[in-house]
């Protein structure tokens, strides 16, 4: 299974500090990297053998004039070669385009970064039916390079992200094995995984892993979270 923290716009750079020590001392028997995405303000190189630490955005450039955002040069000063992309929450409430989000990933593809890419589905969508379903997520695929070895894919339903609900195992096992269908790459669910849920949903054949909001902004809780999707 993977496991991935997304703050958000939470932690700062001193709780973000703290949060990586607690995380890393937990998880000295979990085998796999645990991957963690802090606000941009709290990158940072942490003394680490466990955490592989992500950016939540940046630009696709090297360096240069795009006043309030940041560049591979910014990301290579603490090593960071890991992103998320797609975000709904860019794409809904920033505006971000298919065409812009395709551009980014062949940007951060050509610079070999590890890339978390996510797609989704509003409730309205959700409800008309399979056919509109597979329509809408495919469409979030254009562009988009499949077939990229350092590929993760995390399906994460609008109607779910940070209200509390999370689809039901029927929906997430029938969504991810759409997805399987063209997807080769690890698939992840997101939208509202938490402790109280993550056996269940670990337990769906088709889903290798979770990217988690605000369930992982504790670390405690986040390795507990681990534990509980191995019992």
């Amino acid at each position: 299974m993977i496991f991935a923290a997304n703050f958000k716009t939470n932690h700062t750079r001193a709780s973000t500090k703290e949060y990586m020590q607690k995380l890393e001392e937990l998880s000295q028997e979990v085998e796999n990297p645990l991957y963690v995405f802090p606000p941009l303000t709290a990158l940072d190189r942490f003394d680490s053998s466990k955490l592989v630490i992500g950016a939540q955005n940046a630009y696709p450039i090297q360096n240069g004039a795009v006043t309030g955002e940041v560049g591979v040069d910014q990301l290579a000063e603490f090593d960071i070669e890991t992103i998320l992309i797609g975000h709904s929450e860019r794409r809904e409430i920033l505006g971000e385009s298919q065409e812009e989000v395709a551009k980014k990933f062949a940007f951060f593809k050509e610079h070999g970064f590890t890339i978390i890419y996510c797609i989704g589905e509003p409730l309205e969508v959700r409800q008309s039916g399979e056919e509109a379903l597979k329509e809408y997520l495919f469409a979030q695929l254009d562009g988009i390079d499949l077939e990229y070895n350092k590929l993760i894919v995390a399906y994460e339903p609008i109607w779910a992200i940070g209200t509390g609900v999370s689809a039901t195992v029927e929906d997430i096992t029938s969504t991810h094995q759409l997805l399987k269908k063209v997807i080769k790459a690890p698939l992840l669910y997101g939208g509202s995984a938490k402790l109280a849920n993550i056996k269940e949903i670990a337990a769906i054949d088709e889903v290798d892993g979770v990217l988690v909001g605000s369930a992982s902004l504790d670390a405690t809780n986040f390795f507990e979270m681990i534990q509980a999707s191995k019992a």
